[in-house]
């Protein structure tokens, strides 16, 4: 069994599975920027931001676990491909209100709302795709070249979303997400997935919804670093995501913005490279100890707006994210069966993010009766505690990796 970086590309399912997960985030790492500047652009108020950020993840959160049962029901790419289209409806039409200059704050609260409903079905089935194309001994690779790609865009995307703010305006940036969206769906007509099992256990949705919180809560380290990171989102999107844009308009502009976050991503790219050079055994344990480090733009950027200061902390934080994000997938992937995993990935996110509106309604608050860069400096602190938490747990410490024996 050939263990190769790009082994995974020789099935021609994943190459076009591949291809459109790329399309579509071409798009998709443009719209944070873009749509965080448009609602600015309706209002500058911090607290604008936060409800039309918090307008998404409370549907998201809300019919995630419903979301991870129909993906272990239903075929998993028919919902990616209405999701895509759907997801290309809502982001167009975000895309003409903004760019025709009839956009207001309630519109884009409630096309924001249908968009995180999207999303609640079509995240667990996207993570139940990659097991279901590739064999067990190449998930690391297969994940690798979906971060490689990922990466990439990352760092190119942030940077052109930034231009197309300050030149055009954030709508045309919100309509080339739309128009990503339609390509991907286009492409994955031509993925073609291994016929499922039986399903074994329940056969109603409540009952899904029972056999999905038994294994949550009976694997601990599952549930630990779930709890931590319901943290650390709030931390994340609060901080960073709600008030990072509102804190570079006064300070280092959308265009020291977009770089930052093109940083981060070149961070996650040049790890993603190096990942690729060697097996990560604990995947747990090795994953918290680089997350901690993206606490370090968070803090920087509460401390100073040097802009040299922020990018080699942004770097950094990247590189961290990309380790525990590989870490975290493969821990799930190989240690979660395939019919449960969707609705193990909706556990898992419904914890992850349901702190998220918290962080972002507050965030706004916090920092009127603070001060801004106040709040950014503690958070980024706490978010360096928190990711080191589960390390106290046995069970996150001595998680390791499914052998390639047991694999086959």
């Amino acid at each position: 069994m050939s263990t190769s970086p790009l082994a995974p590309l020789r099935n021609p399912d994943f190459r076009w599975f591949w291809t459109a997960k790329l399309v579509d985030n071409a798009g998709s790492f443009m719209a944070p920027i873009a749509l965080a500047f448009a609602v600015l652009h309706v209002s500058n108020s911090p607290s604008a931001l936060g409800l039309v950020l918090a307008a998404n993840s409370i549907p998201l959160v809300a019919f995630l676990l419903f979301g991870g049962v129909i993906a272990d029901r239903l075929p998993r790419l028919l919902i990616l491909r209405y999701g895509n289209l759907g997801a290309a409806l809502t982001q167009g039409t975000v895309a003409f209100l903004v760019i025709s200059g009839h956009a207001q704050l309630w519109m884009l609260i409630v096309l924001e709302a249908l968009n995180g409903i999207l999303q609640a079905t079509v995240f667990p089935a996207l993570q139940g795709v990659l097991p279901q194309l590739v064999d067990k001994w190449e998930l690391q690779e297969a994940n690798l070249l979906m971060s490689l790609s990922q990466g990439a865009l990352r760092v190119v995307s942030p940077a052109i979303a930034a231009l197309l703010v300050v030149s055009v305006g954030p709508g045309w940036a919100v309509a080339v997400d739309a128009l990503s969206w339609v390509a991907a769906a286009a492409l994955l007509l031509r993925v073609r997935l291994p016929e499922r099992e039986p399903r074994t256990g329940s056969t109603s949705v409540l009952g899904d919804l029972r056999d999905g919180w038994a294994l949550f809560t009976g694997k601990t380290w599952l549930w630990v670093v779930v709890l931590a990171f319901g943290v650390l989102n709030a931390i994340q999107s609060g901080a960073w995501g709600t008030l990072g844009p509102q804190h570079a308009k006064a300070t280092i502009g959308a265009g020291g913005w977009g770089w930052v976050v093109s940083a981060d991503a070149a961070g996650a790219l040049v790890m993603t490279v190096l990942l690729m050079q060697r097996r990560l055994e604990r995947p747990l344990f090795t994953g918290l100890l680089w997350v901690a480090l993206f606490g370090l733009p968070i803090l920087a950027f509460g401390l100073t707006d040097s802009l040299p200061v922020l990018l080699v902390c942004s770097v950094l934080g990247g590189m961290g994210i990309q380790v525990f994000s590989l870490g975290w997938t493969l821990a799930m992937q190989e240690n979660i069966a395939e019919d449960q995993l969707s609705r193990a990935y909706s556990y898992d996110a419904l914890g992850s993010f349901v702190a998220m509106p918290i962080g972002q309604l507050a965030a706004g608050g916090l920092a009127v009766a603070f001060g801004i860069s106040h709040v950014i400096a503690y958070s980024g602190a706490a978010y360096v505690v928190v990711a080191l938490l589960p390390l106290a747990s046995a069970s996150v410490r001595r998680l390791g990796r499914v052998s390639m024996a047991a694999a086959s």
